[in-house]
């Protein structure tokens, strides 16, 4: 297949907002490789927006001073510029820039415009087409002719869906039976959908909830088998090496097979927990320094000694939990139908340091790999009025878009600004014309690459989940899941939020 089929549809499949009509279009272009399963499954990753690489060492930077496009018919096929990527990801050593700057350009400089676009929003993550893993194991079910149904339960239990797609597409519904749940095999976690409070919670879930403490840790899926255990991270990545308190914690648990959810976190001396960056910081270090221990916190429970328990629902995980892990080593609970009562607990959650909570339905099974409706999150979400500093030119679905605006908060100590991320997130394609030209007429001075420096006079209401220390803005701190909620016409610069409002709120 050659990569022009590819970025066509991405094309095509970022031009129409049916859903129906998105499934439809990839299910044809899965169609014409059914027989070339490392086709199959690369075409999976780039239309998911992913690289089976993942990080290959190319940022914004790298793809700014590129070759024109080729001019003529495509030549590139998909096999070919995935060896390339790999390539780029292997140059290691003196001259790495250099040599990784060389392979670059020479994929980009075989690259037609269609293709050069859609390389550009793959690598820099901007390829913005609507096509999410439901899509996606949508259009791969309506491809093989098999309930979507049972390819996102494969999905689940292989934790690839690529790998499930280059499967069922050779091999039909027989492909799928090689996919079940085995220990020592990450599988894609359970996801939450959001609650507005407490109440909300209880309302949606049919009036009785387990609330949980929601811990601002990272998540650990745990296995064990005998005496080996491996500890994966939300993104499945292996990280057992990094964790040998957690694995300790896990081998004195008494049981010989296990495959648990957990959260791994960073404790301070008093009880509470460190900043989320304390123990991003932690498990982020390829060795165990000993400098920061790590607690471990179970919340569910997916097998045990020869038992899956995935489609048990939760009240009875609940309890398979309770026998194997002990009271210490669990997260905090609450079974009420009293919104009175959750509040209180959520209160209290949020008195220890925690980030929210979570709302379980007590029938709900382990939906692996969605963000199913049993599961809550109900957490304090926060609001700043900032001024919009620049703002960049978008890639993907948003070329041609003024896109991901730079936020600051107002300094009255110098009457500047104090940058604090960026963000474009919660931006509709109304709200992107509406900026593109607004911003348009504030740009102030030349661009700088992708850039566009602004007179600082456009307010913006942001939601974010909390503030992080960070060395990458002069005020060393940024804003955490920042989203657009709208901008404020009604407000001058000089009533936007300030610095020191921020730092008031990190140092809480």
């Amino acid at each position: 297949m050659l990569l022009s089929d590819v970025a066509t549809a991405s094309a095509e499949v970022g031009a129409v907002s049916a859903r129906s009509a998105k499934i439809a279009r990839i299910a044809a272009l899965l169609g014409t490789t059914a027989d070339d399963p490392a086709t199959v499954a690369m075409v999976v990753h780039w239309l998911s927006g992913e690289l089976p690489q993942r990080q290959i060492g190319v940022g914004w930077a790298a793809l700014r001073a590129l070759p024109p496009p080729a001019a003529g018919d495509s030549t590139l096929t998909v096999i070919e510029v995935d060896a390339t990527l790999t390539a780029i990801k292997a140059v290691a050593g003196p001259g790495s820039g250099a040599a990784r700057t060389a392979l670059l350009g020479g994929l980009f400089g075989a690259a037609t415009e269609v293709e050069q676009t859609f390389l550009r929003g793959l690598l820099s993550g901007g390829l913005r087409q609507g096509a999410l893993a439901g899509v996606m194991a949508d259009a791969v079910a309506k491809a093989a002719g098999i309930a979507a149904a049972e390819v996102r339960r494969a999905a689940m239990l292989g934790g690839d869906l690529a790998t499930v797609a280059a499967a069922v597409l050779s091999d039909g519904a027989a492909g799928l039976q090689r996919f079940t749940l085995t220990v020592g095999r990450p599988v894609s976690p359970m996801l939450a959908q959001t609650a507005t409070d407490v109440g909300d919670a209880l309302e949606k879930l049919g009036g009785t909830a387990i609330f949980e403490t929601k811990l601002d840790g990272v998540r650990l899926q745990i296995h064990r088998s005998g005496t080996d255990v491996s500890v994966y991270t939300r993104s499945l990545d292996d990280i057992t090496a990094r964790v040998p308190d957690v694995v300790t914690a896990v081998l004195a648990l008494p049981v010989t097979d296990l495959i648990a959810d957990a959260e791994a976190l960073a404790m301070r001396p008093d009880g509470r927990p460190h900043r989320f960056q304390v123990t991003s910081s932690r498990i982020g270090k390829r060795a165990d320094d000993g400098a920061q221990p790590l607690s471990v916190y179970f919340f569910d429970i997916l097998h045990r000694d020869g038992t899956d328990l995935l489609d048990q629902p939760a009240e009875r995980r609940r309890h398979v939990l309770d026998e194997v892990v002990p009271e210490p080593l669990r997260v905090r609970r609450c079974v009420t139908s009293d919104s009175a009562v959750a509040q209180r607990f959520l209160d209290d959650t949020l008195a220890a340091g925690h980030e929210g909570v979570m709302a379980k339905h007590p029938a709900s099974p382990y939906e692996a790999g969605r963000r199913g409706a049993g599961w809550l999150k109900a957490k304090p979400v926060h609001t700043l009025d900032l001024v919009v500093l620049a703002v960049e030119w978008g890639s993907g679905r948003r070329t041609g878009k003024l896109s991901n605006i730079h936020l600051g908060a107002r300094d009255p100590a110098t009457g500047g600004y104090v940058m604090l991320g960026k963000t474009f997130k919660g931006m509709t394609d109304a709200m992107l014309d509406w900026q593109t030209a607004r911003f348009t007429e504030l740009a102030d001075g030349p661009m700088d690459g992708y850039v566009v420096r602004l007179r600082p006079e456009q307010v913006v209401e942001i939601a974010f989940d909390g503030v992080q220390g960070s060395s990458r803005y002069p005020g060393k701190m940024a804003l955490r899941f920042a989203r657009v909620l709208r901008y404020r016409d009604d407000k001058r610069p000089e009533e936007a939020d300030t610095i020191d409002s921020v730092r008031s709120l990190y140092e809480r």
